[in-house]
């Protein structure tokens, strides 16, 4: 995909998300303490486990996580999903609970090239509305929530 294309997609998938957090009224959460090593964050973000009901609810909604945007997967509900990031299915067998945290907080400390934003950052982004600098696109628990999901996924 042509960078001019991979930067309109972005900005499209940012202005999305801003626009769906201001919509629903979401408070600032900030972000959860967190340590890189490798390619994963093993602590939890938070103490209580995640939900993996609620991490599908968040993968499949359109205005919350986007993720079907980029990503395909196990949601037969769902139409048009996308083709530009990895199938979701098998991503439990593909990557640990710990490296499937990272992808989500912050895929670019594995990829700088990503279009994937960060989830659970908020230091270092430009062009971000200021009604929504310093709020994370996800809180801490609907990370684990997310990851728990994803961790379900295996052939």
């Amino acid at each position: 995909m042509p960078v001019a294309s991979r930067w309109l997609l972005l900005l499209a998938l940012g202005a999305g998300l801003g626009l769906a957090r201001a919509q629903a009224g979401m408070a600032p959460a900030g972000v959860a303490n967190y340590r890189v090593v490798g390619d994963a964050i093993a602590q939890p973000l938070t103490s209580q486990p995640g939900d993996p009901v609620r991490g599908r609810a968040i993968v499949a909604n359109r205005q919350q996580g986007l993720c079907l945007l980029c990503h395909t997967g196990p949601f037969p509900e769902e139409r048009f999903q996308g083709n530009l990031a990895p199938d979701l299915s098998g991503a439990g067998q593909r990557w640990t609970a710990a490296q499937l945290r990272l992808r989500i907080v912050d895929a670019r400390r594995l990829n700088p090239d990503t279009i994937m934003p960060a989830y659970h950052r908020i230091d270092g982004l430009s062009r971000v509305a200021p009604a929504l600098a310093g709020v994370p696109l996800l809180g801490a628990q609907q990370v684990e929530d997310v990851v728990a999901y994803l961790e379900t996924l295996r052939p």
